[in-house]
Formats: structure tokens, C-alpha cells, sequence
């Protein structure tokens, strides 16, 4: 009677699953969602999912609930564009996933009859965006904000992201575990995401993530997945390994002075942790990270006897940890926080006042724009007042009485800094013009007025050897300066700065080939065959690549060498006509062979081959015009891309705005932040131009990056018939000539050639879309 209990126990709790799972799917409509009957054509769903998409967008709607109505309505557009999930939806209430539902319940049930066994994949329960868990709505990573926030904050602080999905028991097991880690590694200064597979399937597959759950780290743009049990200290261990382990040096009484005195070579304050734990907080680690480049850390453990005497010497609590930042002066601390308790945000603002130096020294342009920031309006003034010197010991005197000064006028308006001579060659001779002599300083006050290099400035006449008499000078000068700022007299226009401090190339190359190896380690060790293949597949195409080469190089420079030996019948000048017509076959090989430009009209017809089936590797250069546009722009076009025809991986089209105005704005909803769209309803909606626009679409990988327009003047505007190059009724594919036409060129495509050279350098900003629109 027991057993039977049991069974029939075990059958009431698998229809009630069944039950709450066809209640669930019951719960999600795309028709409803999108507001479309069950017999609308794909340009109604097309339509109506436009139209909800621009208005629950969470960049334009600030509601709390915009981002999950935007995510039902981008899966019910999902759903019914595809003929085949709509199909199954109609037939069975699903997208395919779990067709012949009854058939699996049923097998499973068969298991539970017969001997009680447990199939994983019976507690999948529906977890739809509705039910998720709250705690991770805030962290929901999307593509775009993956890419354009997270990575280039990578190089800030750690990530830690959890993949996750709707049908995931496992990830409800380590819910309890995340939550906890969550709120423990946030306040430390770890970023946190939740990127959900079902919502975000491409970011999950850039990430590398095949199953759920998965836990990653990402810093420095690079991505480790962590293989351990979820545990707490697993985690924590998981992030501190991200971090170098170069961050914080362990200091004691043996090597404080030499710590402290590194000032002058690495150009940056030493702070000084006092604490009674053995370990390096990791509180302390992300802090160090996070101020690398400004700041050198150290860390003096209280309970060592070998750190007794800089306890004494700087009167150290020692119940309480202490933070000490030391500048200049490596005796005396310039500033010094207490707290027993030591909290991010307290850390955070007393690092943040002291990130430099009394009077640094400026070694490379991103040093010289924070130091000496842009002024922004009259009432935020920033003035520097810059000491050129040259370097080493007979400069030492100059140097200190400079710094002296600095450190009794620390106002906020005025900042210190001073440059090596040698070093920065061209900032000396914009400041000090000819009259620059090696063995002496001089001091400048500037101003920089825009991002461009433009200052303002005033060098002091008298040669600055750091006397009472300069002292006084330049003192009287600063009061005369917060009076009338027109005292800065002179202009010029700076260049960047000299990186002083940046790796040569053989260590940049060597650093690169250490990570390198470190990632293929890492992925010998953890990963499995099915990530590991495109590594492998990598490694022998470029060994086949390297033989391959060997081997015809070997052959090729025997035939050479047989080639190269001279007749001794050979005249001299015959050698050299011989020598100057090789070098001009080199070069001509290098500029493309035609004299003309083809450009094919992209229509219904070349669609799918010029764009959507387009090989890996190649792009459509795709320019925007307008039937009465077309003559001018496509002349103008041609001149700026024909030193690029010579690729054969970029291909040359132009689409016509009175045909195809949907499809180009459809795409350029995805470029919003660099193009602005406008809306259907606008009155002006028609009325917006964009001829000139130029779009460079790679369609294997569905991004394309954006040339806007230059604007052009209402003459401009006027166009020229003289010089048309090909008739509004011509073929779809131009043969656009370079010299013939005389007619008005558009200034629209100024600057397009510099938009190519970047576009083949891979700098351009891309724009990703999930499927390439019908151009229909």
C-alpha cells in the first residue's frame, strides 16, 4: 500500500508540473504582444513590432517595465517571423522546443513507474523574463552594452558574469551563492553581469558561454571561465586570481626607503596600507588595480616584527588600518586616512585627491590633459605653470626651489608641473621658441583653450634658478593673472607629447606573446574540444602557412639567384635600365589596373548576393543617393574610392533613397547614438536627407559602420548637369570614369577617403543587427 501511495503521489506532482508548464506557455502570446491578429501577413508583424520597438526601447523609455516589454516584443517578433516557429506556435502553443511535449512526459513518466528514477530535465520549470528573479534585473547585460561599457571598463575593475537561462535548474541551485557574492564582491568594486541566454543568444556566444549555468571574469577586455564549485570562497578566490599579481608590494622595513623613493622614476605617489592581516585585503588589490596607472601600492603587515620601526616612525594605530600617501617628500606622508573599517567610497576620495604628484612631470599627452585640463567656462580657470628643465644632478637646486614654491601655493585653479628639455624637444620650442639653452630653466604659465593643442601662454623673462627674486616674479605674476587673464599674451598650437615611458618594441612584443601563451594555456587546461577548435584550427593554418612559404621561398630564391647572374656579354646602362624597370613594375602593381570605378545599383534582384550572402572577409560600400542626386555623387564617389579598388574584399554599390527609404531606416535605428533617425510620425519624416550617406555593410558578420554627410550650403544643393557621367535610366552596374566629367562634385563626401583608411584599419565603430531587413 505504501509503494502504491507513493506512485500515485509521484503521478499528482507530474500533472501539476504539466499543468503549471502549459499554464506558463498559455501566459505568453506573440500575437497579443505584438497586437496583430493570427492572420496577419509578415509587413503587418513587420510593422507592429517597428512601431513597439521604437516605443518600449529602454534607451528612449525610462520606465521600469520598458526593458522587459521590449524584450516579449523582440521574442514574439522572433516567434512570428520565422514561418517555422510561427508555425509551430499555432499548431502546438510552442516555438519548437517542446513539440510532442506529451510524448516526452510520457517517457519520463514510464521512468517514474517502472523504477523511480529521476530525469534531470524533468524540473525544468518555466522561468519566463515574468518570473526571473529580481536581484538580477539590474545586471542584465545586453550586446551593445557589453562591447561599448563593460569591456573598456574591464581595464578599471573585474567583472564577474553569470550566463544564465529560463530553462535552468542548475541555475536556481546557485542562486542562494551568487546573491551573496553579489552583494559581498559589488561593495569591494567588482562589476557584476547577467547576460540570459534565451534573450541575448549572441552575446552569449561571444562570450563563449554553451551551457548554462556558466560563470566568467572578464578584465582587460580578456574572458576566464571559472571551473570550480560555486562556493563563496571559490568565487572570491576566482576574482582575486583575475587580478596581476604585481599589484601591491610587500613592504617592511628593509625596502621602505627604496619603495618610497621610486618616485622620481615612475613618476607617481606611493601609498602605504598598515593593516594586521597576514593577506592582502582584496578590497586593497581592487583598489590598486583600479589606480595602476596614477598610483603605486604597498601593503606593511602590523603583525611582522620586520615592520616595527615604520610603525614607530610614522605612528602607526595599530587597531585600525591606515592609508598613507606619500609624494615627494618620503619621510614625512603628504595625507593619511584612519577608518576601522575601511570602505570603498572612503578609499575612493582620499585617492582621488592625491592621484599626483606636488609637481609632476609630464610624460605623455594623457598626463598633460588630465594635469592640465581644457578650460570650460570663464569661472573654472586651470592654469599650469610649467617648469622646463633638463635632467639630472646639476638641475637638482632648480628643481627643489621649484618644488617649494609649489608646495606653499596649492591652490585649485593652479596646477605644477615640469618637463625634461631633452625629452620634450617640441613642447620646449613651442614655449620657449629659439632661444632654448641647454643649461638653463625657464617657467611658463599656460592655458589650454581646446582639445585641438590651442593654448595661451607667458614664459617669465628672467631665467628661473629658483632664487627669492624668481620667487617673487612669479608670485606677483599668478596674483596679476587671477585679475586680468589676458596677461597670457602669446599662442600656440601644441603637438602630443613624446611617451616617455612606454615599452620599446621588443618588450611590447614580448609582453603580447606572454598573454598570448597564457590564454592558450588557460584554454589547453579548461576548455573543451568544441571551444578549443578555433584555436587549433589557428595554430596549423599558420604553421601550414609558415612551411608553406619556407618551401617556396627556398625554390623561388634559387630561381632568382640563377636569374640574377649577369652575362658578362651585359653592358653596364643595360643593368641599370634593367634595375629601374623592375622598380617601376613594383610600384604601378600597387595602384588598381582599371581606370574606373564599377558600382552596382544594389536592388531586389542582387540583394541576396551582394550583401546577404556575401563571403566572410568581404564588404559592400554601399552609397546613398537619390535619383536626382545620382550624377554628382556617384563622380564624387569614385574619386574617393578608387585608391581602394585594388581590394578585392571590397565591393562598390549605391542604393537609390526614393526606392528603399524603409530599409535604410530600419538599419539606422541600430546607429542612433551617431545618426539621427526620424520617426514615422514625424511630419518631417520624408523630408529628412540622407544622401551622402555611405554604409559599409559586412554581411557574414550582420554589422555595418556609418559615414554621415558632411552639410553642405543651399548652393551646393544646386546641381550641374555638365559632366553626367551616367543617365538615370542607365544599367544597373556603372563604369564611373575619373577624368571625364567637369560638373559640380557634392562636398557631401569630403573626408570620405580618410572614413575608408579607417574603415580597412578596423578602428570604425560597428553597428551590429540581428538579420539583414528584405530590401523589399
Amino acid at each position: 500500500m505504501g509503494r502504491l501511495k507513493l506512485r500515485l503521489l509521484l503521478r499528482l506532482l507530474l500533472f501539476l508540473i504539466l499543468a503549471l508548464k502549459i499554464l506558463s506557455a498559455a501566459d505568453f502570446d506573440p500575437y497579443r504582444i505584438l497586437g496583430v491578429s493570427r492572420t496577419a501577413s509578415q509587413a503587418d508583424i513587420k510593422k507592429a513590432y517597428k512601431k513597439l520597438a521604437r516605443e518600449w526601447h529602454p534607451d528612449k523609455n525610462k520606465n521600469p517595465g520598458a526593458e522587459d516589454k521590449f524584450i516579449q516584443v523582440s521574442k514574439a517578433y522572433e516567434i512570428l517571423s520565422n514561418e517555422e516557429k510561427r508555425t509551430n506556435y499555432d499548431r502546438y502553443g510552442d516555438v519548437g522546443e517542446n513539440q510532442g511535449y506529451s510524448q516526452q512526459q510520457h517517457h519520463h513518466f514510464r521512468h517514474f513507474h517502472d523504477s523511480f528514477y529521476f530525469d534531470e530535465s524533468f524540473f525544468h520549470f518555466p522561468f519566463n523574463s515574468e518570473r526571473r528573479d529580481s536581484t538580477d534585473e539590474k545586471y542584465l547585460l545586453q550586446f551593445s552594452h557589453y562591447i561599448n561599457e563593460v569591456v573598456p571598463d574591464s581595464f578599471r575593475k573585474p567583472y564577474l558574469i553569470k550566463i544564465t537561462s529560463d530553462w535552468c535548474f542548475s541555475c536556481i541551485h546557485i542562486e542562494p551563492v551568487w546573491k551573496e557574492v553579489v552583494q559581498e564582491l559589488e561593495g569591494l568594486g567588482v562589476g557584476i553581469g547577467v547576460v540570459h541566454a534565451g534573450y541575448e543568444r549572441r552575446l552569449a556566444h561571444h562570450l563563449g558561454a554553451h551551457s548554462t549555468p556558466s560563470i566568467l571574469g572578464v578584465i582587460n577586455g580578456k574572458i576566464s571561465f571559472f571551473h570550480n564549485a560555486v562556493l563563496r570562497e571559490n568565487l572570491r578566490h576566482f576574482v582575486e586570481s583575475l587580478l596581476p599579481g604585481n599589484l601591491v608590494d610587500k613592504i617592511t622595513d628593509k625596502n621602505y626607503v627604496r619603495f618610497l623613493s621610486s618616485w622620481q622614476q615612475e613618476n607617481k605617489p606611493h601609498i602605504l596600507l598598515f593593516d594586521q592581516m597576514p593577506p592582502v585585503p582584496l578590497i586593497y588589490k581592487l583598489t590598486a588595480f583600479a589606480y595602476k596607472d596614477y598610483l603605486s601600492f604597498g601593503y606593511v603587515d602590523l603583525g611582522q616584527r620586520e615592520t616595527e620601526q615604520m610603525s614607530s616612525q610614522y605612528n602607526i594605530n595599530m587597531y585600525a588600518p591606515t592609508m598613507l600617501v606619500f609624494k615627494e617628500h618620503i619621510h614625512k606622508p603628504a595625507d593619511v586616512v584612519q577608518a576601522r573599517g575601511m570602505k570603498k567610497q572612503v578609499i575612493d576620495d582620499f585617492i582621488s585627491t592625491n592621484k599626483f604628484l606636488l609637481a609632476a612631470r609630464l610624460t605623455n599627452q594623457k598626463l598633460f590633459q588630465e594635469l592640465c585640463p581644457v578650460r570650460k567656462s570663464h569661472r573654472q580657470r586651470k592654469y599650469c605653470v610649467v617648469l622646463l628643465t633638463g635632467e639630472g644632478e646639476p638641475f637638482r637646486k632648480t628643481y627643489d626651489s621649484f618644488l617649494a614654491f609649489a608646495s606653499a601655493n596649492t591652490k585649485d585653479t593652479v596646477r605644477f608641473v615640469h618637463v625634461y628639455k631633452e625629452r620634450q624637444q617640441e613642447l620646449a620650442s613651442s614655449l620657449l621658441g629659439e632661444d632654448i639653452k641647454p643649461g638653463d630653466s625657464s617657467v611658463a604659465i599656460l592655458e589650454r583653450r581646446n582639445s585641438a593643442g590651442r593654448i595661451v601662454y607667458k614664459t617669465l623673462a628672467s631665467v628661473w634658478s629658483g632664487s627669492e627674486e624668481n620667487k617673487f616674479a612669479l608670485l606677483d605674476f599668478l596674483d596679476r593673472l587671477r585679475k586680468d587673464p589676458s596677461v597670457l599674451s602669446a599662442e600656440a598650437i601644441l603637438s602630443d607629447l613624446n611617451d616617455e615611458l612606454a615599452p620599446v618594441f621588443f618588450l611590447r612584443w614580448f609582453y603580447t606573446a606572454v598573454d598570448y601563451w597564457s590564454d592558450v594555456w588557460e584554454s589547453v587546461l579548461h576548455n573543451n574540444w568544441r571551444e578549443m577548435m578555433p584555436l587549433l584550427s589557428l595554430i596549423f593554418s599558420a604553421l601550414f602557412i609558415l612551411f608553406g612559404t619556407v618551401i617556396v621561398q627556398a625554390f623561388s630564391d634559387s630561381s632568382d639567384e640563377r636569374d640574377s647572374v649577369p652575362s658578362d656579354k651585359e653592358e653596364p646602362g643595360d643593368r641599370e635600365k634593367s634595375s629601374e624597370a623592375n622598380f617601376t613594375k613594383e610600384n604601378t602593381s600597387r595602384v588598381p589596373k582599371k581606370g574606373f570605378v564599377e558600382v552596382t545599383e544594389l536592388t531586389d534582384v542582387n540583394y541576396m548576393s551582394n550583401l546577404v550572402r556575401l563571403r566572410p572577409g568581404h564588404m559592400n560600400v554601399v552609397l546613398i543617393l537619390s535619383s536626382s542626386t545620382k550624377a554628382s555623387l556617384l563622380q564624387k564617389f569614385a574619386q574617393e574610392v578608387y585608391t581602394f579598388t585594388g581590394s578585392s574584399s571590397l565591393h562598390f554599390s549605391f542604393l537609390n533613397l526614393d526606392k528603399h527609404r524603409e530599409w535604410l531606416e530600419y538599419l539606422l535605428e541600430f546607429a542612433q547614438d551617431a545618426a539621427t533617425i526620424a520617426y514615422q510620425y514625424d511630419e518631417h519624416f520624408l523630408e529628412r536627407d540622407y544622401t551622402g550617406y555611405v554604409l559599409a555593410l559586412n554581411g557574414h558578420k550582420k554589422y555595418f559602420c556609418l559615414f554621415k554627410a558632411h552639410s553642405t550650403t543651399p548652393e551646393d544643393e544646386k546641381l550641374s548637369d555638365e559632366g553626367e557621367l551616367c543617365p538615370p535610366g542607365g544599367d544597373s552596374l556603372r563604369k564611373i570614369s575619373l577624368g571625364s566629367g567637369a560638373g559640380h562634385i557634392k562636398k557631401k563626401l569630403n573626408k570620405l577617403s580618410l572614413w575608408m583608411e579607417r574603415l580597412l584599419e578596423g578602428s570604425l565603430q560597428r553597428f551590429y543587427i540581428p538579420s539583414w531587413p528584405s530590401l523589399d
